[in-house]
């Protein structure tokens, strides 16, 4: 029996390497994470949980800074209490932090649409429509990350910002004012109730639609709809990623739970719900914030 060239039992296969891609895209991005991104911590070190975190942030960072005990190194203390020098190599290691983890928050939410491209790129090869018979795929998820790479620049920046006036800390990089953290609680609930919102997670929440109204052929279709997808990602979710600043931007706990809601907000059927549900809760827990 003739299974074809090695190349056509490739193809075949293509569901199956585009989700071991996906797994292993998500996988290193949490093992990076987790090792604490070349931070000098690990994320478990960075983790807390509490229910108004600027609080605990801002009590650890006075507890640090007050303290002074014989054979301490005072001078690694103050480093951690006080805003860091952002050197091009920070910058880089920065912007790295944040691709990398959002490559790991968003491969799941996005691995439907890549999927569904893989098999309709699949179904047109079949149908003699494109001739291109590799990297489409690859290059469609390219264009997305790219997206991401720039939503990671403008986080980086915000970072910096928030460090240097010193509403973020450098050690735990969590709010320890609770104005940061009530505005941006509220902002992002009132966000997830927005037209805009509502609109973008609608594009996400259909890839079939979306692929039909926006297909192009050829490898510089795939990376512009793979970057268009990538934008009513950002679209959708730019203001839960602004959440971090709150409870911790290599905080497990948040980061995980941020993914999660991602997850079920773009997959899953009560997803638009649970989304609403969410930006009421952060709209009660900013205004909780604000008076505590």
């Amino acid at each position: 029996m003739d299974g074809g060239s090695p190349l056509e039992r490739l193809l075949r296969r293509d569901r199956v390497i585009t989700i071991a891609g996906v797994a292993a895209l998500c996988l290193l991005g949490w093992l990076y994470i987790v090792a604490g991104a070349g931070l000098g911590m690990n994320a478990w070190e960075m983790t807390r949980v509490a229910l108004f975190p600027h609080q605990q942030t801002a009590d650890m960072t006075s507890d640090m800074s007050g303290m002074d005990m014989p054979g301490m190194d005072m001078s690694a203390m103050a480093t951690a209490t006080e805003p860091r020098v952002w050197g091009a190599a920070n910058w880089a290691l920065m912007i790295a932090m944040w691709w990398v983890m959002m490559i790991a928050m968003m491969s799941p939410s996005a691995a439907p649409t890549v999927l569904l491209y893989a098999r309709v790129h699949r179904h047109a090869l079949a149908q003699g429509q494109i001739q291109d018979k590799l990297a489409p795929t690859g290059v469609f998820m390219a264009g997305y990350l790219l997206v991401w790479l720039g939503f990671s620049v403008a986080a980086a920046a915000l970072h910096w910002l928030l460090e240097r006036e010193a509403v973020v800390t450098a050690a735990m990089m969590s709010s320890q004012s609770r104005w940061l953290s009530g505005i941006v609680l509220i902002a992002a609930g009132l966000y997830q109730l927005s037209p805009l919102k509502n609109a973008c997670l609608s594009h996400c929440r259909a890839p079939t639609a979306f692929l039909s109204r926006h297909w192009r052929p050829h490898a510089l279709g795939a990376l512009r709809l793979g970057a268009l997808h990538g934008a009513f990602c950002v679209g959708c979710c730019w203001m839960l990623m602004a959440l971090l600043f709150v409870g911790g931007i290599m905080n497990l706990v948040w980061v995980a739970g941020l993914a999660i809601l991602v997850l079920v907000e773009k997959v899953f059927p009560v997803g638009q719900w649970v989304g609403r549900a969410a930006g009421i809760a952060l709209i009660a827990w900013g205004s909780a914030t604000l008076l505590v």
